[in-house]
């Protein structure tokens, strides 16, 4: 954290210097030489700040407190300063520069890496000058960093905010540093109040800051990570790929305000697991981190596909192509549900099944060795797989079995039309079909043609020697 706040001292220049110089730079107590006598102003032969009421000139109490201050200013060590400025405080705590004062702490605790105190020190301020930019500025920045979300932590930083957000130009700051300042402390505002709102739950409200956010400074992946968070937390199916977008951006993002290399890794696992849970898989996911890293917003157009929405299109593309494969694969889907044998009993069972297609894998065994089988095992998954279809070769009747004349050939694909029989699940898939003979054939490149029989092998006869 100490780190960090000393990097933020230029951040910080950038955005407020301008504003900080024109409304401010008089602030501080006269660098004279010598201490005011008692009751006499310091002639520091500057104004108070344009965007305050005017002052009263301000007194030194005495020689001590004098040296307090001056010795405090030219302190370069952040924790010699701080003893020194405690002592003034403790020693003068009704200053006539009691703002100064507050200022010198605030910059020291920054220089120490100290958000907390530096929250208190803005807050001190505050009480005195409620519209004080710097302190709003703070205390709108720092609190999301800090962790705590207690009721009254998020209700000053809301109040920060919205204070920084309605704050005005003063007097005399120059528009061009003015519009480059109040951009950056909105974005600070925006992002804050999302991260309010995410605290509390209130996602949609949290996702509207968080874009106003993203519109002023783009190039914030931390609050691309808090969008896509509240997104995927409001639970709506049609803004999952927004949600995720907005972790590849997060994730992906390496330029100027990226995450650190290790808070990126985290969210490109999180990304991924999220990502294959909705689409099903990881295919299309590097074409989102190079998009989202190109650019902080999904296009108009920006959608990724669900995996049941993919199933969905395979399922209509295989009823053209594969129509009855499509059917049996719906077909197998219901059977196998935990209620499938009352859907076999209701919906097939007596009824007429459209065409399927399968392969034969063999003919069951008669009953006696001296009968023919009217029983085909058929695989409905393929030329290689186990059989979960039987198929009972009936006549016209319906219920006469009626065997092949010979024996059929196996592993090769077969087409029938049947009547549903009976479901067994235990210890495998099985359905059973009544099937007339005449509606089984064996598929070929050009149709179907009757069921494929091996040929019988010529009868050899020998010949009778005559006497």
């Amino acid at each position: 954290m100490q780190q960090f706040l000393r990097r933020l001292t230029g951040i910080t220049a950038i955005a407020l210097a301008g504003v900080m110089i024109g409304a401010g730079q008089n602030s501080q107590p006269a660098q004279s030489s010598q201490p005011a006598q008692s009751g006499q102003a310091a002639q520091s032969g500057q104004a108070a700040p344009a965007d305050k009421p005017a002052e009263k000139k301000k007194n030194y109490k005495d020689q001590q407190e004098y040296t307090l201050y001056d010795s405090a200013t030219k302190e370069t060590d952040a924790t010699k300063k701080l003893a020194l400025l405690n002592t003034w405080k403790d020693k003068y705590a009704d200053s006539d520069f009691k703002w100064e004062r507050l200022q010198l702490f605030l910059t020291t605790y920054q220089q120490l890496g100290q958000p907390a105190k530096m929250i208190d020190t803005a807050k001190e301020m505050l009480a005195i000058d409620p519209k004080d930019i710097t302190a709003l500025y703070w205390i709108t920045f720092l609190t999301p960093s800090l962790g705590s979300t207690s009721p009254d932590t998020l209700d000053t930083a809301e109040k920060a905010a919205n204070g920084l957000l309605a704050a005005e130009k003063p007097a005399t700051v120059k528009d061009e540093d003015w519009t480059k300042a109040k951009s950056q402390t909105d974005a600070a505002a925006y992002t804050t109040l999302g991260w309010i709102a995410m605290q509390r739950k209130n996602n949609d409200v949290a996702e509207t800051n968080f874009k106003k956010s993203l519109a002023i400074s783009p190039s914030a992946a931390q609050v691309s990570y808090w969008l896509g968070t509240v997104i995927l937390a409001e639970k709506k199916p049609e803004k999952q790929a927004e949600a995720l977008f907005d972790f590849a951006r997060a994730a992906a993002y390496d330029g100027t305000g990226a995450l650190t290399p290790e808070g990126r890794k985290k969210i490109d696992e999180y990304l991924t697991k999220v990502y294959n849970t909705i689409h099903g898989d990881s295919s299309g996911l590097a074409e989102l981190k190079a998009l989202a890293k190109a650019s902080p917003t999904p296009p108009a157009d920006f959608k990724i596909k669900t995996a049941a929405e993919i199933a969905a299109e395979k399922e209509e593309e295989l009823k053209k192509t594969n129509p009855e494969l499509a059917l049996w694969l719906t077909l197998k889907g219901q059977l196998l549900s935990p209620d499938g044998q009352t859907y076999f009993d209701t919906s097939m069972k007596g009824a007429a099944v459209p065409k399927l297609k399968g392969w034969l894998i063999s003919v069951k065994p008669p009953a006696k060795p001296t009968l023919k089988s009217n029983q085909l095992l058929v695989s409905m998954d393929g030329k290689d797989q186990t059989p979960n279809v039987t198929l009972k070769l009936v006549g016209s009747d319906g219920t006469t079995a009626a065997p092949p004349t010979g024996k059929p050939v196996v592993g090769v694909e077969i087409e029938f039309e049947g009547i549903g029989e009976s479901l067994t699940k235990d210890p495998a898939l099985m359905v059973t079909f009544d099937v007339e003979k005449g509606k089984v054939c064996t598929v070929t490149p050009d149709g179907c043609t009757s069921l494929k029989e091996e040929k019988a092998a010529p009868v050899h006869h020998t010949a009778k020697k005559k006497s």
